[in-house]
């Protein structure tokens, strides 16, 4: 036959739209033609598969060959579509069945040698082929990756030759077994025990994993800030299928691809304060995802975020609140999801002395407003949580000492509390409206009272209140209490540090 149609995938934020190679064999000078508005690396495929198929054995037909990737509208790129187009061209000319061909989709990038290399992507390519009932043949360094998605419907392969021979039925090609999560990697996580003192931040960390509250530490260098929240990752409720293969997908279309001894692992990402806002939030000509995706259903830790550019923070206040970013450009847009946990650490002035029983502090009040002004009160509002870390004496730092309460500890706690979260309102209290915090958290009494005064002397604004209140349902749940009582709003407003000092210079 002289028309051949080959089932493949593009790329477009996380989702594989579906793409058709369109291969026909005409009358006419020999020639090749890729149209369906390809970019450079599309367009140039010509010359990777004629290559590939030469040195695999396969005449190249000398004929006038137009490859049509539809839909013509959706933009193409990248080498991911050679594979497709050299089977189309070996189908269109009969030298592999094409009757095998509607029941499977192809993906991979071809050497001159006609070796199949890996491709960004495969996760979400192979979600969109299993939905659609075709088995996807790709890169063997794809396949467990792609396996991830459904049983059965991965099959890797490393030449042209190998894809070839399987659809002419004369080689099987085994469908890839789903890989399983190395459990050694996942107890290489850092320990909650290697944390000696710090009881407040400790404190803090759980209540903050309990309901997946942003988080704030304050304190001098080297008192355990970077340390607590690395183990942060280690408190949160285990994954579920869902949220891992969601986090699994976004890091599938990133540069560095997905890992899958890391699948069910929550991502914890620690861009340096010299990021810019694309860095963060994601963008570029063909948009990818940033750091605030990378970190969907884990951490995100701005250590020294006062060291950040202001600009660069400002960008975070929108994904806080949505839980997704939206990248515009002039031909395209992009969405990714942005559900984050965000830990954050500062030093308390611009020396990092403020406070240290050790070390003299020369900053005026000044210079530690200036300093403390970089994060503006917008995103402060949507930090729950400000905690001091102060210096221990070293007695409490020995080898000696007791170790802190391990991590599997506190994570039953954590597990429990947010269970109860969930049977309430369907989901973690970070996200509970002003409506369901009426519903969930209604004060009366005392507890109204405290609040009242903390809010009025505080100066706060109506969403620290209500960021106080979703804290307060939290440590509520950690009690295995119904109601939210007084010494619980008293303990949510104590987290409140920032506040409180911008209170006392005021």
């Amino acid at each position: 036959m002289a028309l051949a149609v080959v089932h493949t995938r593009a790329l477009a934020g996380v989702d594989a739209p579906p793409v058709d190679a369109e291969v026909h064999l005409g009358g006419g000078l020999p020639s090749m033609a890729i149209v369906g508005l390809p970019e450079t690396a599309v367009r140039e495929s010509k010359e990777r598969v004629r290559a590939a198929l030469n040195n695999a054995g396969f005449e190249f037909p000398r004929r006038r060959i137009t490859v049509n990737l539809t839909p013509a509208d959706l933009p193409k790129e990248g080498g991911r579509y050679d594979l497709a187009i050299a089977i189309g061209i070996l189908a269109a000319s009969g030298q592999v069945p094409a009757e095998a061909l509607p029941a499977h989709e192809l993906l991979g990038e071809m050497t001159l040698g006609g070796s199949l290399r890996p491709v960004r992507g495969a996760l979400p390519a192979a979600v969109g082929a299993s939905a659609c009932g075709r088995r996807l043949i790709l890169p063997s360094a794809n396949a467990p990756e792609a396996a991830l998605a459904s049983t059965g419907i991965a099959h890797g392969a490393d030449h042209v030759l190998t894809v070839c021979q399987y659809l002419q039925g004369e080689q099987p090609l085994a469908p890839e077994p789903p890989p399983r999560a190395d459990a050694a990697s996942a107890g290489e996580r850092p320990d909650l025990a290697d944390v000696r003192g710090q009881q407040q931040a400790r404190r803090a960390l759980e209540i903050a994993a309990a309901g997946g509250h942003n988080l704030l530490f304050i304190g001098p260098p080297g008192t355990g800030k970077s340390m607590l929240a690395a183990r942060l990752p280690g408190l949160l409720p285990p994954m579920t299928t869902q949220e891992a293969l969601e986090a699994a997908t976004i890091a599938s279309i990133s540069d560095a691809g997905f890992d899958v001894a890391r699948w069910g692992q929550r991502p914890f990402r620690a861009p340096h304060h010299t990021a810019s806002g694309v860095a963060l939030v994601g963008g570029g000509g063909h948009p990818r995802p940033g750091e605030i995706s990378l970190a969907h259903r884990g951490v995100l830790f701005l250590d020294e975020i006062a060291e950040f550019s202001r600009h660069v923070l400002e960008v975070l206040r929108e994904p806080l609140e949505s839980g997704r970013i939206t990248i515009s450009r002039a031909a395209r847009q992009a969405e990714f999801p942005a559900r984050f946990q965000l830990v954050a650490a500062m030093n308390p002035c611009p020396c990092g002395q403020l406070g240290d029983p050790r070390a003299v502090c020369r900053c005026t009040a000044e210079q530690i407003q200036r300093y403390r002004g970089r994060l503006s009160g917008p995103l402060l509002d949507r930090i729950d949580m400000h905690v001091d870390v102060p210096r221990l004496p070293q007695s409490v730092l020995r080898a000696d000492a007791a170790p802190g309460e391990p991590s599997a500890s506190v994570q039953t706690r954590v597990v429990a509390a947010r269970e109860r979260a969930l049977t309430r309102s369907g989901g973690a209290n970070c996200a509970l409206s002003a409506g369901e915090l009426e519903r969930d958290a209604g004060l009366g009494g005392e507890a109204l009272t405290t609040l009242d005064h903390a809010v009025e002397r505080l100066g706060l604004s109506a969403r620290a209140y209500h960021r106080i209140l979703r804290v307060a349902r939290t440590i509520a749940d950690l009690a295995a209490s119904e109601r939210v009582e007084p010494e619980h709003v008293a303990e949510a407003i104590a987290y409140r540090s920032l506040d409180r000092a911008e209170a006392a210079y005021a």
